[in-house]
């Protein structure tokens, strides 16, 4: 019985060292640049359910129009973006034209990324592309769409319609 007992609490001990290396591991884990700082697209796709596209045409969800010059929309979008909780910026800057974050889930710190380009239309007229894509896994049960719905719901006050 108490080899029993000392084996559960050994095999316990061993399970939450490996969650706990796990979860570092995954908190740690330097992000390749190169890598997640793209433009959205269609070609940029990951083929997984866990990423969500917003575009002018076509994508998950058409991209709203904005009555501001594309340099403004990314300034309102970096707002909108750094105001929620656990997201940094892994490159550019609404300076840029391309600004690509990173959100951390609560929990285990699974880290999404969300690359976003502020588009000219003419006139005075801009509108957003968006990529948002988990890192790990396949599912993100529908975390990145709400995300970003979530987003431009904020910045629906400045939209304008086509």
């Amino acid at each position: 019985m108490r080899l029993a007992l000392v084996l559960l609490v050994l095999a316990a001990g061993l399970a939450s060292l490996a969650i706990l290396g796990f979860s570092l591991w995954v908190r740690l884990m330097p992000a390749d640049t190169a890598q997640w700082h793209v433009a959205p697209g269609p070609e940029t796709r990951t083929g997984k359910p866990n990423d969500y596209l917003v575009l002018p045409e076509g994508g998950d969800r058409a991209a709203p129009v904005f009555a501001m010059p594309p340099a403004d929309l990314a300034l309102a979008f970096d707002e909108v973006a750094m105001a929620a909780p656990r997201t940094v910026r892994l490159a550019g800057g609404p300076d840029t034209g391309l600004t690509t974050y990173v959100q951390r889930s609560r929990l285990m710190g699974y880290p999404d990324f969300v690359s976003v380009e502020a588009r000219d239309l003419g006139d005075g007229r801009a509108t957003l592309a968006i990529w948002s894509r988990a890192r790990y896994g396949r599912s993100d049960f529908g975390v990145n769409a709400a995300r970003i719905d979530r987003w431009l719901e904020a910045l629906e006050p400045l939209a304008q319609s086509r």
